[in-house]
């Protein structure tokens, strides 16, 4: 156990002392050079690196990557198709809602815009401008003679074509 402390091990030179020191004395070190470096890891294996042009290569074709191919774009067309049915109903109910509220802002700009059109045309009738027209242009009103009323058409006389 390389990674704990000292103080865990037992002290071996009490117990084994004669022998731990001639085992000690009996060992040989070889010297080492000191200005010698240690040696890299895997510094024994050597990697060659070949250059590959495959350029020239034609890649064979496979036959049932065609049908693989149309039967990818017919499911996904088939999705589409489904998921488009599936969201119409909302998406038209929502551009319904849509319409409806745009006609409801008409209908009240159109309800304001007669409002306004009664309103006018009430000021135009009204008898105080007539009588302010009728003494801006001497018109006075009839007498009595002058009044003449028109008799309608007897009930049996139809017009006849030449």
């Amino acid at each position: 156990m390389a990674t704990l402390p000292a103080f865990f091990k037992k002290n071996d030179s009490a117990a084994e002392a004669p022998r731990g020191a001639e085992a000690r004395t009996n060992r040989i070190r070889p010297v080492r050079d000191p200005f010698q470096l240690r040696a890299l890891p895997h510094e024994h294996l050597f990697l060659y690196n070949k250059r590959i042009d495959n350029s020239r290569l034609v890649r064979e074709a496979d036959p049932k990557s065609k049908g693989a191919c149309w039967s990818a774009i017919g499911a996904a067309c088939v999705l589409a198709v489904l998921l488009t049915t599936a969201f119409a109903p909302s998406v038209a109910t929502t551009i319904a809602g849509y319409k409806l509220e745009a006609l409801r802002i008409e209908e009240r700009r159109l309800l304001e815009e007669h409002r306004a059109l009664e309103l006018q045309e009430a000021e135009l009738l009204s008898p105080a401008r007539l009588d302010q027209l009728a003494q801006q242009n001497n018109l006075v009103a009839p007498s009595a003679g002058q009044v003449q009323r028109l008799e309608g058409k007897p009930q049996g006389a139809v017009a006849m074509a030449k």
